[in-house]
């Protein structure tokens, strides 16, 4: 590939083509330049922006010219194209075929044949990289998310008008994917090297313990660089801080016990590492390039909700999700906090309402007491004048309301980004279910452990003492809207593989089966981890 590059460098077509090429001159004949239009209009469809964009241009070539500017073009798709796979990509073109097509082209008619072959490609594979290879809602229906997507006039307008260097900004910017780039060729290589050697056989190992469990437990937590090599059959304080960092690094809890789920991840092959960094990679191709200087960031694999300021994250609290069931699972997409809600009423959601509480209404009026049932006018409705039995989740004429109150099943505040799927943050009364390391109970909002601290971070940015203002409203003990002074972007991602502000790798399980089916769609779509054991 290498020498393809240097090739396509010094451009790879003969002198006869050149001589034949000289389509940026316009006065080098009427009837070459009619011979590339026919070409390229031949080759594309009449309808289409491609079209479109060189009828606007006046066919001027972006590729095929003879100007230095030209051959830094075709030099740079050359080298994007022979990179995809480094990016996890599909490795959909073949770079020595589309070599050959240039070298082989003798006429201005075979010039407008490769220019308009050129422009395909180079929008197939702007569109992978700079959005993703694929289309989530395809994927699973939690995956909501709305792509950015520049269409084909957005993508040669700007090539046009930035030249070769536009092929970098189509790359993400971010430090998680340059990060998660690292990971990917680091894991490469240790695949190449046979991966992290035997795995540990399924047991109970805790500290005190020896033999030869001990010594491949020792071993493979050496290789996979949480301990230093040490010759120790026993488990000793330097294996349980191994121990430790390893469930800290996979979200595990961190006791130091490596019981069945430690060792279950222990097991995992660095094949299967790498897939969820692939993952990753698509994943962080779909976010916004623009996340906002400050943002909310709620990893639900991770379980956590995060303020980020600045690239830092100046906050971080547990969070439930939803319960791994189809019509319960959190919703990955973007929106806009605008405002919070204190002391709020929990108005019962229809599919709860219908699912839940009716068929306990039908055997019990007085089921659900702590919910109000009210009329289309807000009205509370007396329960023993209403006859349930003879409803159905399609005519049941009714809403339900839980006032403000410390049971309530929002707790005390909410943070609401309003958006059709219903999902916001709020707080809860179960707050044991925060000490648990899987938290999927939800019915898809999330749930944080460290609400009112929250609050208070948001409120820092437009209130000189927030945690006395946010007390003093909660006081009242009222249902109160407190707007935020400039709305912030919340983005709900689902993310089994991403790297931490120090730059350590963090794994979590796939609790949706999302990821499995992302990998899934990447293989189909062409990408394949590279030929190699381990």
């Amino acid at each position: 590939m290498l020498s393809v590059l240097r090739t396509t460098t010094s451009f790879v077509f003969t002198a006869c083509f050149l001589a034949t090429a000289s389509i940026a001159n316009a006065s080098s004949g009427e009837g070459s330049n009619t011979a590339f239009r026919m070409a390229v209009a031949e080759n594309t469809s009449p309808s289409d922006q491609i079209a479109e964009f060189y009828r606007s241009n006046g066919f001027v070539p972006l590729w095929v010219g003879d100007t230095p500017e030209h051959a830094k073009r075709r030099a740079a798709l050359i080298k994007a194209l022979s990179e995809t796979e480094r990016h996890g990509l599909p490795a959909a073109f073949d770079v020595q075929a589309l070599v050959d097509q240039m070298a082989d082209a003798r006429s201005v008619r075979d010039l407008g044949t490769v220019e308009a072959q050129l422009t395909r490609i180079f929008l197939s594979y702007a569109d992978d990289i700079y959005s993703g290879a694929l289309r989530p809602a395809s994927i699973d229906d939690g995956l909501v998310r709305e792509v950015e997507r520049r269409d084909a006039n957005q993508h040669l307008e700007a090539l046009n008008t930035q030249g070769a260097a536009y092929f970098e900004t189509l790359i993400p910017q971010t430090a998680q994917y340059r990060a998660l780039m690292k990971q990917k060729i680091a894991l490469e290589n240790l695949i190449l090297q046979g991966g992290w050697g035997p795995t540990v056989p399924v047991a109970k190992l805790e500290y005190g313990d020896t033999g030869p469990n001990v010594v491949k437990l020792r071993n493979r937590l050496v290789a996979m660089g949480y301990l230093k090599p040490t010759a120790s059959p026993e488990f000793d304080d330097a294996l349980l801080g191994a121990v430790q960092a390893f469930q800290k690094a996979h979200g595990l809890e961190s006791d130091g016990v490596a019981g069945q789920g430690t060792i279950t991840e222990l097991n995992r092959p660095a094949s299967d590492r790498l897939k969820a960094v692939y993952v990753a990679l698509e994943r962080e191709r779909w976010l916004p390039r623009d996340r906002g200087e400050r943002h909310i960031l709620v990893n639900q694999a991770d379980f956590s909700a995060k303020i980020v300021d600045d690239g830092l994250v100046t906050f971080e609290t547990r969070a439930v999700i939803g319960k791994n069931v189809h019509d319960r699972r959190s919703p990955e997409f973007s929106d806009e906090m605008e405002h919070m809600v204190i002391n709020p009423s929990w108005y019962v959601p229809r599919s709860i309402i219908t699912k839940e509480y009716l068929p306990k209404l039908k055997s019990n009026p007085n089921a659900v007491g702590h919910i109000q049932i009210t009329d289309r006018s807000g009205r509370q409705v007396n329960r023993g004048a209403v006859d349930f039995t003879q409803f159905t989740a399609r005519n049941f004429p009714f809403a339900m309301r839980q006032p403000p109150s410390k049971s309530n099943a929002l707790g005390l505040v909410k943070f609401m980004f309003p958006n059709k799927y219903n999902i916001y943050l709020h707080d809860t009364p179960q707050k044991s279910l925060f000490a648990r390391e899987v938290r999927a109970f939800s019915h898809g909002c999330i749930r944080l452990a460290q609400p009112f601290e929250f609050a208070y971070a948001l409120l820092a940015k437009q209130e000189e003492d927030p945690k006395a203002f946010f007390h003093s409203v909660l006081n009242t003990g009222k249902e109160t809207t407190v707007k935020l002074d400039k709305k912030v972007p919340v983005h709900l991602i689902y993310r089994t593989a991403y790297i931490g502000p120090k730059g350590e790798v963090q794994y979590r399980r796939d609790v949706y089966n999302r990821d499995a089916k992302i990998w899934d769609a990447l293989q189909k779509a062409g990408v394949a981890l590279p030929d190699v054991q381990g």
